[in-house]
């Protein structure tokens, strides 16, 4: 009996040693006293009486998992989730965008109008699509992204971008995503040229799209689009923008002045998409898409794992 209880304690200790202390098994049998077999042999008893238990996590599965859970949650029609090795903005962009691209490659098809807007995520969608022999695609920008400093919107790169993987040439709005006054605005969309873009957009079957975080990193704080008074509005009831429009923790708009100023798509237009696409992740990120999907503007969201799991378990 008590050979018996000598032999598990060193099984104990052999498999904890290796396991949780990463001894080799050579290094374990000079240590316990024992010969290499010995330790081998424990180690296979300590799984077969279950004092060891072996999980294996597929990440794959885990977020396959996790996009089920976000269609059920939020009414979306898909969920895309992409693992990333590390959860920073940089690298977050960069595996959404693959993602994204993969995505849309399988997704377009002939004589689809795909509606784009810009900012740093949809620039790494962008660079990352595949050529693809279509017929009769068109791409349109959705809001305007000329910028009022030295920041790049990346708009015109983008549509670009875009065009060129399907074989055709963007239609563009050039133009600032948000002027001064609501009557500049007007009389801006009242121009044919301009209307005929605008009434592309809301036409669209695709839209992609993206949230940007009110953070000084912001490129449409950046783009210098605002006043004090307006930034003040945005710090204070804001988490954040899609299609340049500031929405609340709901999906609310949080003013109907900034509103009243934007160029570009209405959000209540994107609802209306065959895919309406939302890419977007990171730790700045998460309230903003929590307000995207609350608002019920997309229809699919395509992110990271650490962010899924962000909006699974957020209380908004």
């Amino acid at each position: 009996m008590e050979e018996l209880s000598d032999k598990r304690v060193k099984m104990l200790e052999a498999a904890r040693m290796y396991y949780e202390l990463d001894y080799n098994q050579q290094e374990i049998a000079k240590k316990l006293g024992v010969s290499r077999p010995t330790v081998s042999r424990f180690l296979q008893q300590a799984k077969e009486d279950g004092i060891v238990q072996i999980r294996i996590m597929d990440p794959a599965s885990d977020n396959r998992e996790r996009a089920r859970m976000l269609k059920e949650r939020f009414g979306l029609k898909e969920a895309i989730v992409a693992s990333v090795p590390k959860y920073e903005d940089a690298m977050v962009k960069k595996v959404i965008g693959e993602a994204a691209a993969n995505f849309l490659n399988d997704t377009v098809q002939d004589g689809d109008t795909i509606a784009v807007t810009w900012g740093t995520t949809l620039y790494e969608v962008a660079t990352r699509l595949p050529n693809k022999h279509t017929k009769k695609v068109k791409v349109v920008q959705l809001n305007g992204g000329v910028s009022h400093s030295e920041t790049n919107t990346y708009a015109y790169e983008i549509a670009q971008l875009f065009a060129k993987a399907y074989q055709t040439s963007p239609y563009l709005i050039p133009l600032p995503a948000i002027v001064d006054h609501a009557v500049v605005k007007h009389a801006i969309e009242a121009d044919r040229h301009i209307r005929k873009i605008l009434d592309m957009g809301k036409q669209a079957n695709i839209a992609v799209v993206t949230v940007g975080a009110p953070t000084e990193d912001s490129v449409l704080i950046r783009a210098n689009y605002f006043s004090d008074e307006d930034l003040g509005i945005i710090l204070s009831r804001g988490v954040g923008d899609i299609c340049s429009r500031i929405i609340d923790i709901n999906g609310q708009l949080c003013s109907e002045e900034l509103d009243h100023r934007t160029i570009g798509i209405d959000l209540n237009e994107l609802k209306k998409k065959e895919w309406s696409v939302l890419v977007a992740g990171g730790p700045s990120k998460v309230e903003a898409i929590y307000g995207a999907l609350n608002g019920q503007y997309t229809n699919t969201l395509i992110t990271d794992q650490v962010t899924a799991q962000h909006l699974l378990e957020f209380k908004g």
